[in-house]
């Protein structure tokens, strides 16, 4: 296998890979699949890169055709899986670049009689070493692939990961591993957007649902990489606003942890926090980029748990650019531009708050459905409604609470009950969504919350661990000794800039 910058040249000559491996997968591939059509597919793969004018892996999704009943692909930073084909199990694996691997691997597959429905490969961006491939098998296969997986492991040093969208037993369920990734589920919202419940206060007012589309299709156009659109908000939308602002300001100082009221003059001063003034998400995102490397990604409407909370993994927060209706300005059902922009914004701006957001994310990603919801009962009794210790005091850092004018002081008060936060206790409460809570979890502080989601997150049951590697924006999975490698490099340097910093302190 060579891996040189002519790769779009590579597989389009009798190269020794081709003579030593088509034979191969001709007879692992269904007897109606050529070999010369998996040549044009590994050969497609390979080279895509190259003939798209791919740059870090976006480019028109639509590029390309596809066979009938085969999902088109977006060719992102990942090997997707096919989600609409029934019946389907798929995986990739990697295999170090050397003479007859592939073959080797290929006659694992046809010695257990499994049918290759489709494969294809890269190099693999991780490891400059290897090659990745992706293959999908009927899911008749299943008993069979397991002997397979556990060959190449074995027998040829390979590396598997599990895909899967539909959530079969012992799969990992797809998550992103690049931030274009988000743009697959964006605009996958549960509810509202531009659509409205009947019980909504703007439910009637056609002026205010035609404004609500105007922001749904702000989201749903909007891409990673490029500037949140400004909006030009109403007269009306700003007194709005201005009504929340000025009630919420008078109750940041006593109420409100102090990192929170440590960042809010800066707000004011860089990002047009007034009470005349909705500050627009571009500046806003720019702003916690400089802080602490998030940013803000417009939103239509609510997401599912998972996909939330996997924008965390990446520093992303998906947020709300439309405001509540007027007629009720200290009340909204959903989340809006008040509720993020003043109790989500201030505390994203902080380092420490900021990892420990990021720790919920990255714990969500690739775990199984039911500690998805456990993660989401932490994160609403943390990041929505969380109490923390400062000095004597009790203070808010909650995004429900800090945009509360009512529950902000109902919290700090003897009504409700205070538990010390335990994520192994605090993942199991349950809780309203339409009134006050009766049970606030109170954090030792950040640093310790943080700890204790971390070790939460340890026993959530997936095969590997990941961490977020902000030069390349991607999820690295550490499954294997060169990822560890890698890893161990990094944090070498990290302490030794340490050691040097302390010595000098001396």
């Amino acid at each position: 296998m060579c891996h040189n910058n002519s790769v779009s040249q590579q597989l389009s000559h009798d190269t020794p890979l081709q003579k030593g491996v088509w034979n191969h997968v001709a007879r692992a591939l269904k007897p109606q699949q050529h070999a010369h059509k998996v040549q044009q597919s590994l050969q497609l793969s390979i080279s895509m890169d190259a003939a798209k004018g791919t740059v870090n892996g976006n480019h028109d999704p639509e590029a390309g055709t596809a066979e009938p009943g085969t999902r088109r692909r977006r060719g992102s930073m990942y090997l997707e899986e096919e989600t609409n084909k029934s019946g389907v199990i798929s995986c990739i694996f990697s295999l170090k670049e050397e003479v007859g691997a592939l073959a080797k691997a290929l006659r694992l597959f046809e010695d257990n009689g499994i049918n290759l429905t489709h494969i294809e490969s890269r190099p693999s961006r991780m490891n400059g070493e290897e090659y990745e491939f992706f293959i999908s098998v009927e899911s008749s296969c299943s008993q069979a692939l397991d002997d397979v997986i556990d060959g190449l492991r074995k027998e040829i040093s390979g590396h598997v990961h599990g895909l899967s969208r539909n959530k079969q037993k012992d799969t990992v369920p797809w998550f992103p591993n690049d931030i274009q990734d988000l743009d697959r589920f964006a605009n996958q919202i549960l509810s509202y957007g531009s659509e409205l419940d009947a019980d909504h206060p703007g439910f009637t007012d056609q002026v205010y649902r035609a404004r609500r589309k105007e922001f749904a299709d702000i989201a749903y156009n909007y891409r990673h990489g490029q500037p949140i659109p400004r909006v030009e908000y109403t007269e009306a939308e700003k007194e709005t606003w201005g009504i929340v602002f000025k009630e919420l300001k008078t109750l940041y100082p006593t109420h409100a942890c102090r990192e929170h009221n440590r960042v809010f003059p800066l707000l004011e001063r860089y990002c047009g926090y007034r009470q005349d003034n909705i500050p627009q998400l571009e500046d806003v995102s720019r702003f916690l980029q400089s802080c602490t490397g998030f940013r803000l990604r417009p939103v239509a409407g609510l997401l599912s748990s998972r996909d939330f909370l996997a924008g965390l993994a990446f520093r992303v927060f998906h947020s709300t650019q439309y405001i509540r209706h007027g007629s009720k300005p200290t009340y909204t059902p959903e989340p809006d531009v008040c509720h993020e922009l003043l109790g989500h914004v201030p505390l994203l701006a902080d380092p420490s708050f900021a990892q420990f957001s990021q720790e919920i994310g990255l714990a969500s990603l690739g775990a199984p459905d039911e500690f998805i919801e456990k993660l989401a009962t932490v994160y609403w009794f943390t990041v929505e409604y969380g109490l923390c210790k400062q000095g004597s005091e009790i203070k808010a850092y909650g995004a429900g609470l800090l945009s509360s004018f009512g529950e902000l002081q109902y919290s700090l008060t003897d009504e409700p009950n205070m538990l010390p936060f335990d994520p192994e206790k605090t993942s199991l409460q349950k809780y309203p969504i339409t009134e006050y809570q009766p049970v606030y979890f109170v954090a030792e502080s950040f640093e310790d919350a943080k700890e204790k989601v971390r070790k939460f997150a340890g026993t959530i049951p997936r095969p590997f661990s990941v961490r977020y590697n902000p030069y390349t924006q991607s999820i690295e999975v550490l499954n294997n000794t060169q990822q560890l490698r890698n890893l161990a490099d990094c944090i070498n340097c990290e302490v030794g800039k340490l050691c040097e910093a302390l010595q000098k302190l001396e």
